[in-house]
């Protein structure tokens, strides 16, 4: 029984060590420590021996149990870890090779500047609000102090939809129903798409953007509207940038301005693009019409305000010397890649 031990010891030895997975490993438990392995069955034979022998014999069975036990156990360790090396292996990175780019999206100019512009306006204390595209021509006309008879009414200067419905020409109408719906003081910007019936050039689109805003309160004067148009237009064009108002006419407010800004590129200086004049208009505004308050509720007695209107197409081409508008428009990838 001793040699039979001592042959069964020496066969899983060998096995063990000849092993090559894991797989192998787990059968050769099964065949020597399992219920049915070549140990166990040596040890039902124990009843056979005289009880001097047996002690002896259940002695060395165990010294070979515990032997098999730790072979099987650092030779799974080493198989384990050949495998994970050769998985490493197969799966280094070699991080000295460039990695792939990846084309990340950009904000289209218009989105950029309209961004730049709402942050500028935020800062200064105004809400952010919209309205409906397709407006109705109390909302667009009426309520603005545009008569009937308004040369924008025709019908080649707006794009109508029906005897009272519109694409808006201006988004003044969400000022209205702001001030319809809140109590002054009111500090606001609407921007939005605007739609007129215009001739596509390098200069004109039939849609377009508009940023207008709206202050109403006690004790507002022409002061305040310069003092807001002036931080704004230091905010795009630089610290440097004068402001200058110039009588204009607009129905919905009174007085009117058109407000130019010292040229960008000489300084006020004269060159071609403010066509020696060193100054470039950005914008309209003037003292909110009495006429305008009064058919929102609001007592012109009692509140004055300011609006004004800024084209946010053409101050994009400008900022970033666009020459034609129709790029804005045309979504040709050559020219959203310089963005």
């Amino acid at each position: 029984m001793k040699e039979q031990l001592i042959a069964i010891r020496e066969a899983a030895e060998n096995s063990i060590k000849a092993a090559k997975t894991m797989q192998e490993i787990e059968e050769l438990r099964v065949k020597y420590l399992g219920k049915k392995g070549e140990l166990t069955a040596l040890l039902k034979q124990m009843g056979s021996l005289s009880s001097e022998e047996r002690p002896v014999m259940g002695q060395l069975v165990n010294e070979a149990k515990a032997l098999l036990e730790t072979a099987i156990s650092e030779k799974s360790a080493e198989l384990k870890k050949a495998e994970q090396d050769e998985k490493l292996k197969a799966e280094t990175i070699d991080i000295t090779m460039p990695a792939k780019q990846s084309k990340v999206g950009k904000l289209h100019p218009l989105n950029t500047v309209l961004n730049d512009m709402i942050d500028i306006f935020q800062s200064m204390g105004f809400d952010v609000v919209d309205g409906p595209e397709v407006e109705t021509d109390y909302y667009n006309f009426e309520c603005l102090n545009v008569p009937a008879d308004h040369p924008a009414r025709d019908m080649q200067d707006t794009f109508y939809l029906g005897e009272n419905l519109l694409l808006r020409t201006q988004t003044s109408a969400a000022q209205i129903r702001t001030m319809e719906n809140r109590k002054p003081p009111i500090r606001v910007i609407c921007p939005g798409r605007v739609f007129r019936a215009d001739e596509v050039d390098a200069t004109h689109s039939p849609v377009f953007h508009q940023i207008e805003g709206l202050v109403v309160d006690k004790g507002i004067t022409m002061c305040d509207l310069k003092g807001v148009l002036e931080q704004f237009a230091q905010e795009i064009y630089g610290s440097d940038t004068e402001v200058k108002f110039r009588p204009s006419f607009f129905p919905f407010t009174e007085p009117s301005v058109e407000v130019d800004v010292t040229c960008s590129e000489c300084g006020g200086k004269g060159c071609r693009v403010c066509k020696g004049s060193g100054w470039i208009e950005i914008l309209g505004a003037g003292m909110v019409h009495p006429k305008v308050l009064a058919s929102c509720g609001i007592d012109p007695e009692e509140y004055t305000g300011f609006a004004f209107g800024i084209g946010l197409d053409r101050l994009t081409t400008t900022r970033y010397k666009i020459s034609d508008i129709r790029l804005l428009f045309e979504n040709d990838k050559r020219f959203l890649d310089q963005f």
